[in-house]
């Protein structure tokens, strides 16, 4: 599965670039497109004319890192590799 794949993509009004990946990557890459023009054509049509393009676009740009963040935050496992670090201490301690 090794086989690169070269693709355009289409984000908002704009073709933005042409990207070769593997095939099993396509999907995700057109599905990103796909939201990132939702998200941007949600903030155009809330602020345009008010806000400049660049803004708007700054907008779409935070809500995505905001969501890749918590998103990121609810797959954090530190937490419960310290609690098994130090159960595996405690057990280890106890069986000496």
């Amino acid at each position: 599965m090794d086989e690169k794949l070269k693709i355009r993509l289409h984000v908002y009004d704009e073709e933005i670039m042409t990207v070769l990946h593997n095939r099993e990557e396509e999907e995700y890459y057109r599905r990103a497109a796909k939201f990132i023009t939702e998200r941007y054509n949600a903030y155009a049509d809330r602020y345009k004319g008010q806000k400049s393009d660049h803004t708007i676009a700054l907008m779409t740009l935070v809500e995505i890192a905001l969501r890749y963040e918590m998103e990121r935050a609810k797959n954090d496992t530190s937490p419960f590799a310290d609690i098994l670090s130090k159960l595996t201490s405690e057990i280890e301690e106890a069986l000496k």
